[in-house]
Parts: C-alpha cells; structure tokens; sequence
C-alpha cells in the first residue's frame, strides 16, 4: 500500500471510534498544552524581569560593596572618601558612594516608608543618565542640604493622581535610629523636593528607582551620622568583559580584597540562568503528564488491537504484509499525536494568555517586553505576555509526536504480528 493510502485507512479507523480516539487524544492535548502555557509564561516572564532590570541598570558600571554588606562578618568599612581611590583606577571615569538607610517622609499629613539614598546629585545623573532625569522641577549639580529628590511612586504613590508630594513641597524626613534591637530616637529633618523624577518602571541594584528618594550625600554624612557607604557604582569606559575584569581585580587590590565587586551585566546573567532552569524543571513537570498520557495511548491501541483482530486476520488474508499492519498502527498513533500537540499548542497558549490577563499582577511597576499585545497592565503591576518561541513551538510538536510513536509502537508491532489464521478466528 502506498503511503496515502496506509494514513487514509487509519484516518478511516480513527473516525470510526471518535469517542475512544478523542479520549485518547485527549491526554496528549493536557500534557501539551501544560507544556506550552509553563513555558510560554516563563519566557515572558523571563523577558519582563530582564527588561526591568536593565532599566534600573547602566551596562558598563561595577557595583562595590563592602563584605559586612553581604551579610559576612568582617571589620572592614567601606568608606565615602574609597571612591577616590577608585577614581584614580585605570578605565574608571566615575565613582559614585550610596550611603542608604530605611527611614519615613511625612508630607502632607501622610507617613511613608521610603528608602533614603545619599548621592552626589551630578555623578548620579552622568552614571545614570537615562533614568536619573527630572519630570518637574531640575535635578541641582550643588544642591543645598535641604533638597531632595523623589522617584515618580513617592510622588503619586498609587498612580492615579493622588499626589502625595510635588516640587517646592516640604518633607519631614524621620530615621528611626536602632540601639540593641530597640528603637532609641527618631532623628528628623524638613527636606525641601527640587525635583521629581520621570517614571522609571524598573527593578534596581544601586541605580534609580520610582520609589527613591535622593539626598546630597553630604547630608546622609551628616544626618546618619556615617562615613560608611553601602555601595559604591563604579562606571567605566568600557562595557567589554576585559575591561570589566580588570577593574573589578584592580578595585580588589586598591582595597584590600576586602570588598565584592559586581558588573551589572554579570546579575542580569545569573538571573536569565536561574530563569532558564525555572522553565526547564517545569517542563519536566509537565512531561510527566504527557508519559501518563502516553501509557494511555499505549492502553488504548491494544483495546483497539483485540476487537480488530479479525480485522486484521482479513486483512493479511487479502495479502496484506505485516510491514503494513505495523504502519497501519503506527499511523494511527502519530495523527494522534500529531492532532493532540497542535490542539495542546493552541489551548495552552490560550491558557497562558487568559493567566497572564487575569492571574498574574506582580508589584514592580512599569511595561514589559512583549513580541504581541501586552496581555496584563495595571497600576503598579508588572505587564506578563506569553511568549512562544519557535523552539517551544517545534519541541511540543515532535514531543507529542515522538511520545505517540513510542508508545504506539507496542501494540502496532503485536497487530503485525498477528496469524491471518489465528486472528479469523477470533471471537
């Protein structure tokens, strides 16, 4: 028989026993579509984070922190005036000390925890300076110590024009200052905001965030009492690895090796990492799912096998090869398969689309990436679009497939193996 024909009888064979074959099907179409909606979420999932963080990051800038800051014991202090060192490191053109504590702005009759960022306004900007940029009001290369900046959600904290604080407003900064566990006095000064900034929507490690609040660093020297920084964002010339690597040894060195340098390049690239191992244990997860479903197709086929036995028996007694059967069988399991993967594709995509439009609202704030129509926005959520990438698309494909296949293999064989004989005289 010709190939046509072999695909066209087990179509034929299929239709007749639509119940058991759309049952059949069924499992592959669930593992498949588990399959697509988890890794489809996870990739945009993945794209979303990866693009928010690249906002609150420069590519080519070292992030310094002191061992103590790591949560490592260590006498070692990492000091405003070591940026100055650093500055005189080969490659570096800026060294940017952050001293940042946790502390409350009271304005208008309203309190809000905020983190406090002491910076020096000029180098900030020329660091960061497609984040670090003035919506109202103009970000001072001298300011006085009474002037403060905001993020865009210390502004309008819900984002629905409930403004909490605007430019020229006083604010009452409090710090909560802690002795042996207990809170000893709250240290406090009036701010003055000369600037709000434009709304940033991404995640940060020591670049600007919508929910900062900047101060001279000559005033968080003062009004926490410290020479002690928490970070030190070191930009260079250069974003290229070589570059990176030996700043990062040369920083090292200048300080005693008593400090932790990272590149921002190096964080986005342990987070896509963990992300990629995320999408692949849940793949397995899902993969589980499709081997139950193949044990069902397995299952099935030989139900199927017995109550045509004498089809069969015909079959080879019209001089039918065995060869035949086997193909016959066998092409039964991958229209199955083949049916239930492209189903599965459709509805989990389906699924991941309806998750991410009604299930998943991640506080972060700001748009995602997406290569379609943003499925979820919000005030202050973090837009999800499901991807599905060809590889996703093929892999659920030859998955289904390939599973069919295999577990159709069985009874296919056993059909071919059949004696014309034997099997006309099944009951």
């Amino acid at each position: 028989m010709k190939a046509r024909d072999i695909f066209s009888y087990a179509f034929s064979a299929i239709r007749l026993r639509k119940l058991r074959a759309g049952l059949t099907t069924l499992g592959v179409v669930i593992g498949i579509a588990a399959i697509v909606a988890l890794l489809s979420l996870g990739q945009g999932f993945q794209n979303s984070i990866t693009a928010q963080f690249q906002k609150g990051f420069a590519t080519n800038t070292l992030i310094v922190s002191s061992q103590s800051f790591l949560g490592t014991e260590s006498s070692f202090q990492l000091l405003v005036n070591d940026s100055k060192t650093i500055e005189n490191i080969k490659n570096v053109t800026a060294a940017v000390p952050i001293i940042q504590k946790t502390c409350f702005i009271e304005a208008n009759g309203r309190t809000l925890p905020v983190n406090i960022a002491g910076v020096d306004f000029a180098k900030y900007q020329s660091v960061y300076s497609n984040t670090f940029i003035a919506e109202a009001g103009n970000i001072l290369s001298n300011p006085d110590n009474e002037s403060i900046v905001v993020g865009a959600r210390i502004h309008d904290p819900r984002q629905n024009g409930t403004i909490l604080v605007s430019v020229n407003d006083s604010v009452e900064i409090i710090w909560p200052t802690v002795k042996s566990g207990f809170i000893r006095e709250n240290k406090t000064y009036t701010g003055h905001v000369s600037a709000v900034l434009n709304e940033i929507g991404g995640f940060s490690i020591g670049g600007p965030s919508d929910l900062g609040v900047y101060i001279p660093i000559s005033q968080a020297q003062s009004f926490f009492g410290t020479e002690e920084v928490n970070t030190i964002i070191v930009q260079l010339n250069s974003s290229d690895e070589e570059t990176i690597k030996d700043v990062s040894a040369a920083i090292k060195k200048a300080l005693s090796g008593q400090v932790s340098v990272t590149s921002a390049t190096a964080v986005l690239g342990t987070i896509s990492s963990i992300f990629s191992f995320i999408e692949l244990f849940l793949a397995g997860i899902a993969g589980i799912s499709l081997l139950v479903a193949g044990i069902g197709i397995m299952n099935i086929m030989i139900v199927s096998l017995m109550e045509r036995t004498r089809e069969i028996g015909i079959l080879k007694a019209l001089g039918i090869k065995s060869r035949t059967v086997l193909l016959i069988f066998l092409s039964e399991a991958i229209i199955i398969g083949l049916l239930g993967a492209a189903i599965g594709i459709a509805l989990g995509l389906g699924l991941a689309d309806a998750f991410a439009r009604f299930g998943f609202l991640v506080i972060g704030g700001g748009p995602g990436v997406a290569n379609q129509p943003n499925r979820a926005t919000g005030a202050g959520s973090l837009t999800i679009t499901p991807v599905l990438t060809p590889a996703v698309f093929l892999g659920a494909l030859a998955f289904g497939l390939i599973v069919s296949v295999i577990f159709g293999l069985y009874p296919a064989w056993r059909a071919s193996r059949l004696k014309p004989v034997e099997a006309l005289r099944y009951e």
